[in-house]
């Protein structure tokens, strides 16, 4: 059995990140955002996420292989923002995605974060499911009525 950990991110690590924006199935359960995304895209946005000096951005590997990515962003009000996707559709419904919160969980009670929140589409049971099983607790819905392709989330907190 392999153990599930988190690691700083490297650039070496953009591939998997340039397969998973590629991947339908994960847009639409996340951005919603079906529109191909260009390699100059790709470079720009995981550019943006690994230089952020106020985010902690983790890959999640089960033994050697990368199979995720989870941030801890900082907001406004000391309170931190999550996300997370388990990439790699291999190893989706198998706890994976609620060891790897747990493991952020104890990554921010270290550096004394206590508040963190996360938005996910309402729809999407399966993520839903892991954020409550990590001690998550549903907030309310927000709504984005100019976002087509996301025009509400569900808002969730946790308080460490």
């Amino acid at each position: 059995m392999f153990k599930l950990s988190l690691r700083k991110i490297k650039n070496s690590d953009k591939k998997y990140f340039t397969k998973w924006w590629r991947d339908k199935d994960l847009l639409k359960m996340t951005s919603g955002i079906l529109k191909p995304i260009s390699d100059k895209e790709v470079d720009e946005y995981f550019a943006a996420i690994y230089k952020n000096p106020s985010s902690l951005e983790f890959m999640i590997d089960l033994g050697a292989k990368a199979i995720g990515h989870i941030s801890l962003v900082k907001r406004k009000n000391n309170w931190h923002e999550t996300q997370m996707v388990i990439g790699d559709k291999k190893f989706w419904d198998k706890g994976y995605g609620t060891k790897a919160i747990l493991l952020l969980m104890q990554k921010a009670k270290r550096l004394k974060i206590q508040k963190i929140f996360l938005e996910v589409r309402p729809t999407n049971a399966r993520a839903i499911k892991a954020y409550e099983n990590s001690g998550f607790i549903r907030k309310k819905i927000k709504k984005y009525p100019k976002n087509k392709n996301l025009p509400e989330t569900l808002r969730m907190e946790r308080v460490l």
